[in-house]
């Protein structure tokens, strides 16, 4: 399998740990760029963010535009729909840039998976089942995409693995509901998930990426 594109931005020379954060749909990998900065990493922590760029394909409810998206969406009557099968290609493809930065050098346990909506659904998936221990989850304006196969699914090495979950209390994208009912599902796994809501709609707040800086820190400084 080739590589999806990617941009990359390291906060320091020789990094020693890797934030791999997937955009939602209809974006690309330069979405989420300028909120390195507004993170304010620290010196002493060296960080290698990798923002790829989802395939381009048609997108269901978008009438069947073309646009970047992890996967297809679609509509059973009144609920979305989530592609299954195109969750699973895209953490296919994430799980060979994890595999990348290992070969780079970054341990797994120093390797994050962060994503927003689409991506979050992608990163979350991916990290919950992948077979080495990663060092976790942030989880933005998102949910959890097949919680009924989860129990077996989910790899044993990350069963305790840190997540961060963020969500808009005015979210008409993705409801609160599905992202509350996501926390539920996995902390009922027994999985640490740190959760946060914010006064926004689908979409990130100065309060959210403080958060997210401090939890980066948490667990990823040496």
């Amino acid at each position: 399998m080739s590589l999806l594109p990617t941009l990359e931005l390291a906060t320091n020379h020789n990094p020693t740990a890797s934030v791999i954060w997937l955009h939602g749909l209809g974006a690309d990998g330069y979405d989420f760029v300028p909120v390195v900065k507004e993170l304010q990493i620290p010196d002493a922590l060296s960080l290698r963010f990798v923002f790829p760029h989802a395939p381009l394909q048609p997108v269901t409810v978008n009438n069947g535009m073309v646009m970047r998206a992890w996967y297809d969406v679609s509509y059973d009557g009144l609920e979305r729909r989530t592609d299954d099968a195109g969750v699973l290609r895209s953490a296919a493809a994430v799980e060979a840039l994890v595999a990348h930065e290992i070969a780079r050098g970054i341990p797994a346990r120093r390797i994050v998976l962060a994503g927003f909506s689409q991506g979050g659904a992608v990163a979350l998936t991916l990290g919950t089942r992948f077979g080495k221990r990663l060092g976790g989850i942030m989880a933005l304006s998102t949910y959890l995409p097949m919680p009924d196969e989860l129990p077996q699914a989910a790899s044993p090495e990350n069963r305790d693995i840190p997540i961060f979950m963020a969500h808009g209390l005015q979210d008409n994208v993705i409801p609160l509901r599905m992202a509350e009912t996501s926390r539920s599902r996995l902390a009922a796994l027994d999985y640490p998930v740190e959760w946060h809501t914010y006064p926004m709609a689908h979409s990130l707040c100065m309060e959210e990426v403080e958060a997210m800086a401090a939890w980066l820190r948490q667990h990823l400084e040496p």
